[in-house]
């Protein structure tokens, strides 16, 4: 039997020997799994499953509800769970708990994905060893997209931040890898997937200055100022700050050495990196506008049922 491949990233898939295997469709099957997945270094009561997934509902229903999503979990995985060093299966379920056995044979993008952030923590990017370089790189095209994109459940999103934090500072500390080795291509090419999920984020824009000059093309360097004025003033309304000017202040009077910022710069191991309150301000309105938008939607959603009824 195949073992069992889950992603994450992106959209939900359970894969094995290249098919997709069918049982999984259902929204809280997939929801309870991917908790579990996520969170799978240790047990979770029955009760806060129960609350999590059905945190509306009555208690005695909320339980109901968790049993028989666990027993349609159970049958989509039998079989399929690759075995274990317990009792045959991925998951395990007691009366007051549950939890996935760590023994399983299982393939888990966020896992692997994790696992290399973690090899990476405490090394600064131009450090890296090629072996190490590889990992993160693998890793880093493991995130096919967020956390299962399409979910507004408050778990998946603070997991969500959590991982595509990882991600950006695991591209950074390639981009730092890329200058150390002077691969200026392949560094500007991880610092323009940075901007795609955060275009207001100076320190990689200080990055793309840099290394834009340094590989022969002052004029991109200073166009890549301009947009970092732009994007800072349309997502944040602040200014670049004092490193950011003086970095364009160096590149335009063409006076720049190839060892200045942000080459010297500390880098950041945080899951959560360090920022400025513009920017966590940013970040809060954007997260204000993605659950206006949700309970927006849930609204809708509870009148059409409403309607429903009373037809």
């Amino acid at each position: 039997m195949s073992a069992l491949s889950i992603n994450l990233f992106g959209k939900f898939n359970v894969h094995t020997g290249g098919q997709t295997l069918e049982g999984f469709d259902a929204c809280k099957v997939q929801e309870l799994l991917s908790y579990l997945l996520v969170h799978r270094e240790r047990p979770h009561t029955r009760e806060s499953l129960a609350s999590l997934l059905w945190g509306e509902t009555a208690t005695d229903k909320s339980k109901k509800y968790l049993r028989q999503t666990l027993w349609h979990l159970q049958s989509a995985l039998e079989g399929h769970s690759g075995g274990s060093n317990d009792d045959g299966g991925l998951l395990s379920a007691g009366h007051d708990w549950v939890r996935l056995n760590a023994g399983s044979t299982l393939w888990l993008d966020v896992e692997v994905f994790e696992r290399a952030f973690a090899r990476v923590q405490g090394k600064a990017g131009k450090d890296l060893d090629e072996e190490t370089k590889r990992i993160v790189e693998a890793a880093a095209e493991l995130y096919k997209g967020d956390l299962l994109e399409g979910w507004y459940q408050d778990w998946c999103l603070y997991d969500r931040e959590r991982l595509q934090n990882m991600y950006l500072v695991m591209l950074d500390k390639l981009i730092s890898y890329c200058e150390a080795h002077r691969d200026y291509e392949l560094g500007l090419f991880y610092g323009s997937i940075i901007l795609r999920y955060d275009r207001a984020r100076e320190r990689t824009h200080r990055q793309l200055m840099h290394l834009l000059y340094i590989s022969g093309d002052r004029t991109a360097a200073l166009r890549q100022y301009e947009r970092c004025v732009a994007a800072l003033r349309q997502e944040l309304d602040v200014a670049p700050d004092r490193r950011t000017a003086a970095l364009h202040q160096q590149i335009r009077l063409d006076q720049l050495e190839e060892r200045a910022l942000p080459a010297t710069e500390p880098e950041t191991d945080n899951a959560t990196p360090a920022t400025s309150l513009p920017e966590v301000l940013g970040r809060l309105q954007q997260l204000q506008l993605v659950m206006s938008d949700v309970q927006r939607r849930i609204q809708q959603d509870i009148k059409a049922v409403q309607q429903a009824l009373k037809n």
